[in-house]
Formats: C-alpha cells, sequence, structure tokens
C-alpha cells in the first residue's frame, strides 16, 4: 500500500511542503501581501462589487445549467462579445477558469496526427492539455525561437500548434510573440497564447499581449484569464469564429460544465469598463516595478529581468527561500517563497507581485526588510 505518510515526511524534509493560509477580507488583516495577482487593484473595487451584486439579483446565483444546456444567460453573451471586441478578435468563448479553457482549447484543437511545440516554462495547465490533448509534442528551450524554427521545419505533422505564456507566470517575461507568429505563419501551424497574466496589464488599453505587440492573425488563439488584473473570476478563449464554435462543439471542458454564475459576468462587463478606462492604473504598475528594482540588491539574491508586476527574487535554496519568506512575514510582509516543481530546481525564489493598490511606501518597506534580511540585520 501506498504510504501517503511518508510522502508528506519526505516534503517537509525537503521543504517543498505547501500550506494554505486563510485570509481575512481585504484591508482587515495584520500582513502587507505582495503575493496577489490582483495586479490592478480591482477585485475589491466597490463599483465591481455593486455590478456583482446588481448582477445577482437581476440573473440570480447561478447559471443552473451547462451553456448548451439552458444556463446560456444574455449577460454570458453580452460579456463574449465584449471581450472579443476588446482583444480584437472575432469571437470568445467564457470558461470558468484559465485551467479549463487551456484544457478546453489544446485537446480540442489537436488530434492524432498533430505535433504541439511548447515552451518549456509554459503553465502547468497547457502542460497538463498536452497530455490530455494525445497528440506527439515536443518542448523548445525558454523563449528560443531558433531551436522552435528548427524543430518546426523538421515536422512532417499535418498540423501544428505552438503554445506559449504570453507573460510567464514565475518568471514575468514575455514571450516573443511577433517571432512565435512569424514561425507559425511561415510552417503553417496555430499559435495558441495563455495570456493570463498580460491580460489587463499590457497594452494601452489592457487588452494584453497581443495589443503590447500589435499583433492580429486568423492563426491565433487567444486565452485571458479574469481572475487576475480583472478581479473577478473565469477565464475566456478569443480567436476566428470557427475555431470558437469548434470549442462550443468539442471543448469537453465547456461542454460539460455549469456555466459560471451570472452575476460574475455583469461583474467582468464593468471591470472591462474599468481596464480600459482607468490607464492610470497600468501607469502607476509601472512606475513600483521601477522603484522596486532600483532598491533591492544586486548581489547575491538577484532579481529577474522582468517588467511586468511579477518580480521574481531568485534565492536558489529552498530552505533559504522559505526562511526569507518566515523573515518577511514576522515583520507583517507577505510574499511566498516559490520552489520545485513549479521552479526549475536551485531556482527557489521570493515571487513578488505588485499591483496597483499599493503604494510607494509600500514598495519602500519591501525593499528595506529584503536588504536588512541579506545584510544581516535582526528581524
Amino acid at each position: 500500500m501506498r504510504d501517503f505518510a511518508a510522502e508528506l515526511e519526505a516534503l517537509d524534509k525537503q521543504g517543498l511542503r505547501r500550506t494554505r493560509r486563510v485570509m481575512p477580507p481585504p484591508g482587515e488583516g495584520p500582513l502587507l501581501s505582495f503575493c496577489s495577482n490582483d495586479y490592478l487593484g480591482l477585485a475589491s473595487d466597490p463599483r465591481i462589487v455593486e455590478a456583482l451584486c446588481e448582477g445577482a439579483r437581476r440573473w440570480g446565483a447561478g447559471a443552473g445549467a451547462s451553456h448548451l444546456v439552458s444556463g446560456h444567460l444574455g449577460v454570458h453573451e453580452a460579456l463574449e462579445q465584449r471581450l472579443a471586441a476588446f482583444v480584437g478578435l472575432p469571437r470568445a468563448l467564457l470558461l470558468s477558469s484559465g485551467y479549463l479553457a487551456n484544457l478546453a482549447v489544446v485537446p480540442a484543437l489537436a488530434g492524432p496526427e498533430a505535433e504541439i511545440f511548447c515552451d518549456r516554462l509554459n503553465h502547468a495547465s497547457l502542460n497538463d492539455a498536452l497530455l490530455l490533448a494525445r497528440s506527439r509534442f515536443r518542448r523548445y528551450a525558454h523563449n528560443d525561437t531558433d531551436a522552435l524554427a528548427a524543430a518546426l521545419a523538421a515536422s512532417r505533422a499535418v498540423q501544428k500548434l505552438v503554445v506559449t505564456d504570453g507573460v510567464f507566470s514565475m518568471d514575468g517575461d514575455l514571450a516573443p510573440l511577433p517571432q512565435l507568429l512569424e514561425l507559425c505563419e511561415r510552417h503553417d501551424a496555430w499559435l495558441v497564447v495563455d495570456d493570463a497574466h498580460g491580460f489587463g496589464v499590457l497594452g494601452a488599453r489592457g487588452a494584453g499581449s497581443l495589443e503590447h505587440f500589435g499583433l492580429c492573425s486568423p492563426r491565433l488563439v487567444y486565452m485571458g484569464t479574469l481572475g487576475k488584473a480583472a478581479g473577478v473570476s473565469g477565464a475566456f478563449v478569443a480567436a476566428a469564429a470557427h475555431v470558437i464554435e469548434l470549442l462550443v462543439q468539442r471543448a469537453r471542458t465547456y461542454v460539460y460544465t455549469t456555466a459560471s454564475p451570472p452575476a460574475l459576468a455583469a461583474a467582468l462587463l464593468r471591470s472591462l469598463d474599468l481596464i480600459a478606462a482607468e490607464s492610470w492604473r497600468r501607469e502607476r504598475l509601472s512606475a513600483l516595478v521601477d522603484r522596486l528594482r532600483t532598491r533591492l540588491p544586486t548581489g547575491g539574491w538577484r532579481l529577474l529581468p522582468s517588467r511586468t508586476p511579477i518580480q521574481p527574487l531568485i534565492v536558489g535554496d529552498n530552505g533559504a527561500a522559505v526562511a526569507l519568506s518566515a523573515r518577511l512575514e514576522s515583520e507583517g510582509i507577505l510574499v511566498p517563497a516559490i520552489r520545485p516543481p513549479t521552479v526549475p530546481e536551485g531556482s527557489a525564489r521570493l515571487r513578488i507581485s505588485l499591483s496597483a493598490a499599493h503604494s510607494e511606501a509600500d514598495v519602500d518597506r519591501l525593499a528595506r526588510a529584503i536588504n536588512d534580511a541579506r545584510d544581516g540585520g535582526s528581524a
């Protein structure tokens, strides 16, 4: 019989056991948090909260069925149309989470004769989607367009998909989407972009990585999540109309899932308004990134070269990363230690997440605490 207790003990010894934290309502806890993906500070915006309440009063608490039975309500349809227009693609499909969206897209678009090419640092949901697709796949070195070009040129598959994060969730860097799209056009491939950490943050209107790079193509399949910068919950896929219709027919995590509560869609319609109109949130984020990067240490621990709200501070050793996180918590600052298998061996880190809700004083406080820890000051 498998010894689960021994497995948990081994995780403890390796410094890899995770624990859940029960968090208080926003603004009521003792800790200054730098671990939320609420990049624009919209999750507790009173205008979105009111839209959520009004949506529940009008549409009810739950959808009651899957979208293909009777759960596709008018507010869902309105949100899908707004999302498609917002990212500049013909049609969009609403799903309950980014994980489910990725599990929907890749298996539905690939098949036994397809070959999938994926960045080695892609999110776990994309890696799981590869297994569900049951297609041949190859991983290429992170952002290595030369390696991808060679693999695409050597492929004899009748269908090819290139799958990548738009913003990589643990390193905070961007995929070279213009080069990837050019390779897809040259080799007759689809480009699937998981923009969970780019939607709302990148682009002049917050429409994400495609807007940031000025990209539009019928070869693009775009996934954005709605529980990070958008501040609510859910995800969507946007693409050519026939691609979305194929997902409606074949994507199992869409077909066999109860539709998300309609009140969430009402809240997200308001969130899209704010994302587009309040560009100061993205400007503030950029300024806070600059401020943090000029104040953190350059020796020993190192910041990865990210220009996004994800600022990874590489510590290396699992135990040292956990100890640094614990020290910061003792000083009232919450930053999680991220360890393998989420990141490669030897690259344990603090994943600092900035938000437009942070102040300059908040960032300065975090930087001082990290510098004190590096210099050996007392906690």
